[in-house]
């Protein structure tokens, strides 16, 4: 059966991250909530109901019978359950918000459903891109119990040091992991296919590094924090997602943060995630256009897909950054840095399209991955219309 995974409301919500994608493709845990439900569900045909502009990359759905899916939550087993035993035209409902519904796309409208079902119990819910590192801690718990049952892991070296319960460390085939130490006492570590932890590196979980990443030299890496595939982490990070595909390979700190794909910090980049009052951190908010109080103490970057820091850049507590950013003057730039900024502060000129195309070809280049018409156009979109 086919999964339509639904943005609802949330797509405003996460920008800038969803900028380039929809929401099922963001990263928290291991997975992506798309990937997490196609391995709850089983290997499904998938597709999105999104922006139009996106849905020139993300497959629309077919007309047929399918399981209409709001993707950003993680669910008990119970919940699992009832969605897999749904019937055509009943829906399951949370906090008076529609979750999940089978339905037919044909004539696609939510006048189908003829019954409705409320979940009782507290669900952890991502509505916000501060919920992602905030609750990471509980995605990677769910993941790890998802991928790895029944599984066995690769064994860690004699030449690193342990602590804790080595059931909560799993290490996929093709990793190289030598001279360094873990600690699962705080959480679960997990070690994906073909990455490596270089030598000195200090692991204190949760956490989890993704196919072909990278902890460079000396690495500090804090729970609970989650590193897609293909990136590259040095210096000190606590507490952050990075979706993949980005590099902050040399020292500096990042906590309490969200990065997206095919960004770069340069060497000895910072970015405070406490103020120095102790006070509430406020993040930009793209629906309602002003700042917003997070409820955090602790809140560091936001940022999103193809943006950049130069070498030395020092970043504000609750910094928000947008896509196609390029970061490089002197001093602390504003908690809002727009999309295609050349500079990184108010009133900056536009990175030229044209150009901010050379530099993703360059950057994707060096993964072997191509950008593409469809790619373009949705940078462009950006562009146009913010």
């Amino acid at each position: 059966m086919q999964i339509v995974f639904s943005d609802a409301q949330y797509w405003e919500d996460f920008l800038p991250l969803t900028f380039t994608r929809p929401v099922a493709e963001m990263r928290c845990g291991i997975l992506t909530f798309a990937e997490r439900w196609q391995k709850i569900l089983g290997n499904t045909e998938i597709s999105y109901f999104t922006e139009n502009y996106l849905q020139q990359k993300f497959k629309n759905p077919e007309e047929k019978e399918s399981l209409f899916l709001v993707p950003n939550f993680l669910p008990s087993e119970d919940v699992i359950r009832q969605i897999k035993e749904l019937k055509q035209g009943e829906a399951l409902v949370y906090e008076d918000e529609l979750i999940a519904a089978r339905i037919n796309m044909k004539g696609f409208s939510l006048n189908q459903i003829e019954k409705m079902t409320d979940i009782k119990e507290e669900l952890v819910f991502y509505k916000r891109p501060i919920d992602l590192f905030t609750y990471n801690h509980k995605a990677i718990d769910f993941d790890f119990e998802l991928i790895t049952k029944g599984r066995t892991s690769q064994e860690l070296s004699h030449t690193n040091g342990f602590l804790g319960d080595k059931k909560d460390l799993f290490i996929e085939e093709g990793a190289y992991v030598e001279f360094s130490t873990f600690n699962t006492k705080t959480g679960k570590i997990y070690i994906g296919k073909n990455a490596e932890v270089m030598e000195g590196c200090h692991l204190r979980g949760p956490i989890t590094l993704g196919e072909g990443s990278k902890f460079n030299l000396g690495a500090k890496i804090y729970g609970g924090t989650t590193i897609g595939p293909q990136c590259k982490v040095g210096g000190e990070v606590n507490n952050i997602i990075m979706f993949g595909y980005s590099s902050k390979g040399h020292d500096g700190f990042v906590g309490n943060s969200v990065i997206g794909e095919w960004c770069n910090f340069g060497a000895d980049t910072n970015s405070s995630n406490m103020k120095n009052n102790y006070g509430n951190v406020k993040f930009w908010n793209y629906r309602t256009k002003g700042f917003e109080d997070t409820g955090l103490q602790f809140a560091g970057l936001i940022m999103g897909d193809h943006s950049k820091t130069a070498i030395n850049t020092q970043l504000n507590t609750g910094t928000v950054v947008g896509v196609a950013s390029n970061i490089f003057k002197e001093g602390f730039p504003p908690n809002h840095v727009e999309s295609f900024s050349w500079g990184g502060f108010k009133d900056d000129e536009k990175f030229k399209l044209d150009k901010a195309y050379e530099v993703a070809e360059r950057a994707m280049a060096r993964r072997n991955v191509a950008l593409t018409d469809e790619d373009k156009a949705i940078l462009k979109h950006i562009f146009d219309t913010y």
